[in-house]
């Protein structure tokens, strides 16, 4: 289709509801978000995709619709997958996604597993691939310490080429609708949220008439911001370019807005014929009508825009901040690898306001200087946007703050996470906790921790890559006649045979003594080095 880059845009949906266990408890909106995204996927003037769906499939007729999507592919090609369904983990902490045979006892035989998903892309010619995880883990296993709730959905899919957008990468149930009581079935908070952006164009960030994938990101998450779902989505992305994912009109109204429609909710005491559901069909594209901030402008300077609208109901959400945590480990830690309980000063979501920063019931108020937009003219050092010095890039004037958070939407707490250090780390490795650092302003998506490791000296081991070094002397006697000495290794001493005759400078090598190799089995060697020479006593103190 016009407006595109060449090559082909293929998409495939898979949803899975049902499930032949009782372990996995049905989902009622997978089958309406394959249906509901399908249409504005394949509509040509908003998506053009050649749209596949599969659902309610096998086990293992969902590995063979991936691997004959991603194969024979072009450079060119624009791929794009929607995965809806229950997403669990086995005892070693590995993702899987579960079909209508899954088993949570066999997930390696009978789900599927992220691993297969990252190696069809990898094989894969397409420089693009674009990944939508609308998944439930509520049933996920965790493995390792307690306190772990994490899904590593970023490190099991993420990759050169990929974006990956999904619901959330926690634990945390990913709503079905706007009540889980309700038996009438309708598309997933995470998913209506993207058929609403692309269907009515509201994802159009900046009005070019061209979606990309940053944008229907940011759209999701001020969406189901604004209608108060417990869900914070995550997105990773390592593209070339600015990828397109649908052609529109410019857009006319705010997430906000769009959240408040949806919810039947109006923005002030007269309202509107209710927004129509995620997915639904619409005739013809409505009337202009002004942004909510442009209408309370507007009005405060006395213009007639259209209804009396009230005050926007939460400030502008930003990302935290990323955080580096340096932590000592001894060599054995670093070399064979552990468990670490570390405790953090961070910053939570303030419970009392939950993140908007006012006072319970009341009202805060667009910014004048920036018009709402948290925005200042102007380009920073990192060649983002300035934020707005009156609002401080909040968007939102708030007369009466928080008593809990001091209007900060915000509060500083202590709290203890348990980190997974692998063996082979070395000095000065960092270790990516996504999602761990401290929430953003306005309850933004939290920053990443990063962990910095300072490796210890050992007081004998002397490491040098993934090998040990040793020095050992011997008296001239006992290199003359052989002996046994004892040599320190990670599991303890270890006696080690001289042989006789030894000659100065003579390096013994321990296979498999060292430490562990960070990618890939085995580990490395441990070299003892043996100097003779007679010591005060003419005796050695770690030989006979």
């Amino acid at each position: 289709m016009s407006g595109f880059p060449t090559g082909r845009r293929d998409a495939l949906l898979i949803a899975t509801g049902r499930y032949e266990s009782p372990a996995l408890k049905p989902l009622r909106s997978p089958r309406q978000d394959c249906e509901g995204l399908a249409a504005v996927l394949r509509d040509p003037a908003i998506g053009g995709f050649a749209v596949q769906q599969l659902v309610d499939g096998a086990s293992y007729e969902v590995k063979r619709a991936l691997e004959q999507f991603f194969r024979n592919r072009g450079r060119d090609d624009l791929l794009l997958l929607h995965l809806s369904c229950h997403g669990i983990k086995d005892d070693e902490g590995h993702l899987s996604f579960a079909a209508r045979d899954t088993d949570k006892d066999l997930p390696a035989s009978t789900a599927v597993p992220a691993a297969f998903l990252h190696d069809q892309m990898a094989r894969c010619r397409a420089r693009t691939i674009v990944v939508l995880l609308d998944c439930c883990y509520s049933g996920a296993f965790l493995p390792g310490a307690k306190g772990d709730d994490y899904v590593q959905v970023r490190e099991e899919l993420a990759g050169h080429g990929r974006a990956i957008l999904t619901a959330t990468n926690r634990t945390e149930y990913a709503w079905e609708g706007d009540h889980l009581e309700t038996a009438a079935p309708q598309p997933s908070r995470f998913t209506g949220a993207l058929i609403e952006g692309l269907r009515s164009g509201d994802a159009d960030a900046d009005q070019d008439g061209r979606i990309t994938v940053t944008e229907l990101y940011e759209y999701a998450f001020e969406y189901l911001h604004h209608t108060g779902a417990r869900q914070r989505p995550q997105m990773w992305a390592d593209l070339e370019y600015r990828v397109t994912l649908a052609r529109t009109a410019n857009a006319r109204s705010t997430p906000a807005e769009a959240a408040f429609a949806a919810a039947g909710t109006t923005a002030g005491e007269a309202s509107a014929a209710p927004a129509p559901p995620p997915g639904a069909p619409v005739e013809g594209p409505p009337p202009p009508t002004p942004g909510l901030f442009g209408r309370l402008k507007d009005a405060f300077n006395g213009v007639e825009s259209g209804p009396p609208a009230a005050p926007p109901r939460s400030r502008r959400p930003r990302r935290g901040q990323d955080y580096v945590l340096r932590v000592e480990f001894p060599l054995i830690e670093t070399a064979l690898g552990t468990l670490k309980d570390i405790d953090l000063e961070t910053a939570k979501v303030c419970d009392t306001c939950r993140g908007e920063g006012a006072a319970a019931g009341t009202p805060v108020y667009p910014c004048d200087p920036c018009a709402g937009t948290g925005e200042a003219i102007g380009t920073s050092p990192e060649g983002g946007p300035l934020p707005c010095s009156a609002c401080d890039g909040d968007a939102v004037r708030i007369p009466s703050p928080c008593q809990e958070c001091g209007g900060a939407g915000r509060v500083r707490v202590r709290r203890s996470i348990t980190v997974k250090v692998p063996g082979g780390v070395d000095h000065g490795t960092r270790i990516q906790l996504a999602g761990e650092g401290e929430v953003g302003p306005g309850g933004g998506p939290p920053g990443d921790l990063y962990l910095e490791v300072v490796e210890l000296v050992h007081p004998e081991l002397v490491r040098r890559g993934d090998d040990l070094h040793v020095t050992r002397r011997l008296t001239r006697a006992q290199a003359r006649r052989g002996c046994t000495i004892q040599v320190p290794t990670l599991e303890g001493p270890k006696s080690v045979r001289v042989p006789a005759e030894t000659r100065s400078g003579l390096t013994l090598r321990l296979a498999g003594h060292g430490t562990m190799h960070l990618r890939g089995g085995g580990r490395g060697d441990l070299l003892v080095r043996l100097e003779t020479g007679d010591n005060s006593n003419g005796r050695s103190p770690h030989g006979r």
